[in-house]
């Protein structure tokens, strides 16, 4: 199994949203493609409660039954989508994929 994780933090202000608005966007746009990937066993969302320098403001946390799979999910349309709108809004952007 493939375990896949992302963190962001978002501009305060982007695409005509504050930065509440648009973690809200993000959400749902990520929780919209449950069930629409191939191969995706298990996503869950996060919005960052906590005022910290050092917190970010959205986590994605997904599982994958192959490294095929998650190379799949990357290209997929729905994927696509958020994709295309994070670098709009994001200031940045960690991940880690690891195998279990």
């Amino acid at each position: 199994m493939i375990k896949h994780i992302v963190l962001w933090k978002l501009k305060d202000f982007a695409e005509g949203s504050t930065k509440q608005q648009n973690a809200l966007k993000v959400k749902v746009m990520l929780e919209d493609m449950r069930d629409k990937i191939p191969g995706m066993l298990k996503l869950e969302v996060g919005l960052n409660f906590e005022a910290s320098d050092s917190a970010c403001d959205i986590s994605l946390y997904s599982e994958f039954t192959s490294r095929e799979a998650l190379d799949a999910y990357q290209a997929h349309p729905e994927h696509m989508k958020v994709k295309n709108f994070l670098p709009l809004v994001r200031t940045e952007r960690r991940v880690v994929d690891y195998e279990v």
